[in-house]
């Protein structure tokens, strides 16, 4: 092949400039990591990414993420818009919805928050509204800022490893790199080209999303609506979702989308004689549900959709990412600059592939619920019953704001391996507010100055944050990872013993 080689050595090139890898590239680039990003697209307006096709949930953990790395203040668009659909002009205010299983409002009312783990009166909104196009414009703000390259209509097409490097391929042109990072979404270059086995289940149906110029449209009934021959919504005038359980074939058929087969699909699961004028954008998607059995081979890892994919159905996809990049960017960087403790990095995935797992299978329940069969209806209706229910939507609540997440760490501490809570200290800071430099934190609630001398063992990577704070959920000091994952906890005197083991897993002395 005849390259022209770049000679500047990264330490990581990421393969796709969406939402998980313009995180990634962040976090790499706040621990002084030399990062490229290689993107197949040129940037362009993309309605798709827009409100109200774009809209993303974020949940408690993205929330608390960016928090902590000084992010969540530049997202406005919750600010300006809290209902990003249609309301009806006549009849009662609508209440106040926190997400949906299949289709099923979760009313807020209904959710006792004092059930949920570790909640504080100064923990952040469990969940707020954005867009692709927002969240892209953010990251990709602080990637520049951290001296990320980025080079658009650069697609990979091929790439080499050795044992202690990578060679990417964009066309004739190379770039070198330690590690490449896969974050190319469901089609995954990287993850294909490295013979990643991608593990899961077919789809039930095809997806539609189109903004299209309708006559007839008031025939159509608000809100999501199932019928015997498939689903669809109308988030606002002209912009329609459709689920059509055709086995996914019409996706896989590569026939491109038409206004006429849009009229179709939408005269035969709404029942009504509506006629489609025109369409200005359309796109098709499916529920096929699949994993990576591995996240890494050698020096290429894997991230977001080129991971795992499903149903877009509640909008975990992206949160599942963002958490991939929370998990991954301090390890990997602390295995760049040789400062991790020997297996770190495989922890990335023993503890995400669980998570993706639950997704995965929460993404196949609500298929299950939504199929417009007898059984499927009346599953629907049980459902429906149980959420309207304070401990029904909780239990909702906890799974799709995230805050059950939960890594298997090992510790006797109730918190150990949980989202640390947002303790808020005396002066008023928050321990989000003092995380933003990246590293892990030893909070001490009993100023003892054995924690404090254990601290200064890792001082690179460690910080010792004495404080008092308003609320202490009975805590007496905390080790939290540069993710905001609790490593160790104790509600009494400190066992010391304890406290260094943890910290040996997760850091190095200095």
């Amino acid at each position: 092949m005849q390259t022209a080689s770049h000679q500047q050595q990264y330490d990581v090139i990421i393969s796709g400039a969406g939402p998980v890898g313009l995180f990634l590239a962040g976090e790499l680039a706040l621990y002084g990591c030399a990062v490229l990003i290689l993107e197949k697209t040129i940037p362009q307006d993309n309605p798709l990414k827009k409100i109200p096709f774009g809209i993303r949930g974020l949940s408690s953990l993205s929330i608390e993420a960016l928090h902590r790395r000084g992010l969540l203040e530049e997202l406005q668009l919750h600010k300006r818009m809290k209902q990003p659909h249609s309301v009806p002009k006549n009849g009662p205010a609508p209440q106040r919805q926190s997400g949906h299983f299949a289709g099923i409002p979760l009313l807020h009312s209904n959710i006792d928050t004092a059930q949920l783990k570790f909640r504080l009166p100064s923990s952040n909104e469990p969940a707020l509204m954005s867009e692709m196009q927002e969240l892209e414009t953010v990251f990709s703000g602080r990637a520049a800022a951290l001296g990320v390259t980025v080079l658009y209509d650069h697609p990979v097409t091929d790439f080499r490893q050795t044992t202690d490097s990578v060679t990417v391929w964009s066309g004739e042109e190379s770039f070198h790199a330690k590690w490449l990072v896969g974050c190319d979404g469901s089609r995954s270059i990287v993850r294909k080209a490295a013979g990643f086995e991608f593990a899961g289940t077919e789809p039930e149906f095809t997806g539609y999303n189109a903004q299209v110029e309708l006559t007839g449209a008031e025939n159509l009934r608000p809100g999501r609506v199932i019928t015997p021959q498939g689903l669809y919504f109308q988030s606002q005038p002209g912009y329609l979702m459709m689920q059509d359980f055709d086995g996914g074939a019409f996706h896989a058929s590569k026939t491109p989308l038409t206004a006429a087969r849009f009229q179709e699909v939408l005269r035969r699961i709404s029942g009504c004689d509506i006629t489609v004028t025109a369409m200005h954008n359309g796109t098709l998607w499916t529920d096929r549900a699949r994993q990576a059995t591995a996240y890494r081979k050698g020096r290429i890892l894997l991230a977001g959709d080129a991971a795992h994919i499903h149903s877009p159905l509640g909008g975990q996809g992206l949160n599942l990412g963002l958490g991939d990049v929370m998990n991954l960017g301090w390890k990997l960087a602390a295995t760049i600059h040789n400062t991790a403790p020997e297996g770190l990095l495989d922890t990335y995935f023993s503890e995400r592939f669980p998570v993706g797992e639950q997704v995965l299978d929460w993404s196949r329940a609500q298929v299950a619920v939504m199929h417009p069969n007898p059984h499927a209806r009346a599953l629907y209706a049980v459902l429906r019953d149980l959420i309207n229910t304070p401990d029904g939507a909780t239990y909702m609540a906890s799974r799709i704001w995230g805050v059950s997440t939960h890594y298997d760490l090992g510790g006797h501490h109730p918190m150990t391996g949980y989202n640390v809570p947002n303790f808020e200290f005396e002066d008023g800071t928050t321990i989000g507010e003092i995380m933003r430099d990246g590293r892990g934190i030893l909070l001490d609630f009993s100023n003892n100055d054995q924690l404090k001398s254990i601290a200064t063992e890792y001082a690179a990577q460690l910080k010792y944050v004495a404080a008092t704070p308003k609320i202490s959920l009975g805590v007496m000091a905390l080790l939290v990872r540069p993710d905001g994952i609790v490593a160790w906890a104790t509600d009494s005197q400190a066992d010391t013993g304890e406290l260094q083991a943890a910290a040996n897993r997760w850091f190095v002395r200095s």
